[in-house]
């Protein structure tokens, strides 16, 4: 009962007063299925991106935190294949930081901001973390062509009945693979100036 009132006053605040760059709505009758759509910030690699999310709403929430993940692919140190998101506010204690005071809209707001400013140090994707913090310019390159590939072609437009495309998860992961993990000890070729 908690838990039903509590995301219906989460949703209205979501509908009336979004944090900018983010809107959510409930998927279906479910109220425990939500979606989310988060917007690339102006200057990172993920800029004029539209990335979609699915968040399950547990049954002790506030209690316990909900259960988001990317449904669009990202190039991101703590995202990983299958959306997986590794991020504080997302686990309890005493790995992680959720508390009852926190709320889904507060939660994609960290998430936007993590997207952002990565954490290499707590990563889910090694060899992206890796790549982060020895050769930025090429995870920057990386990243912005999955934000063409995946974030902006797809999602052109709105969301029609609040249903969207799920990725390929095989075939995100196997362009991930393309891009190889070789890349990272070889420096990216020197630009000559004309």
């Amino acid at each position: 009962m908690q838990r039903a009132s509590r995301l219906k006053r989460e949703l209205q605040m979501l509908s009336t007063e979004p944090p900018p760059g983010i809107t959510c709505w409930q998927a279906e009758e479910r109220i425990d299925e939500l979606r989310a759509q988060v917007v690339g910030v102006t200057g990172t690699p993920y800029e004029g991106g539209l990335f979609s999310l699915e968040i399950n709403v547990p049954e002790r929430y506030p209690f316990e935190p909900p259960k988001m993940r990317f449904l669009t692919p990202i190039y991101h140190p703590n995202i990983d294949n299958s959306g997986r998101i590794c991020h504080d506010a997302l686990k309890l204690p005493p790995k992680g930081a959720w508390k009852p005071s926190l709320n889904i809209s507060t939660v994609l707001s960290s998430i936007q901001l993590l997207m952002t400013e990565p954490n290499p140090d707590d990563p889910l994707m090694a060899d992206i973390s890796s790549e982060f913090k020895y050769n930025k310019q090429l995870f920057t390159e990386k990243a912005r062509k999955w934000t063409q590939e995946h974030a902006v072609q797809k999602n052109m437009g709105v969301v029609e009945g609040n249903k969207e495309n799920t990725p390929d998860e095989k075939a995100s992961s196997r362009k991930r693979d393309a891009f190889g993990t070789h890349q990272e000890a070889v420096e990216p070729p020197k630009r000559s100036r004309v």
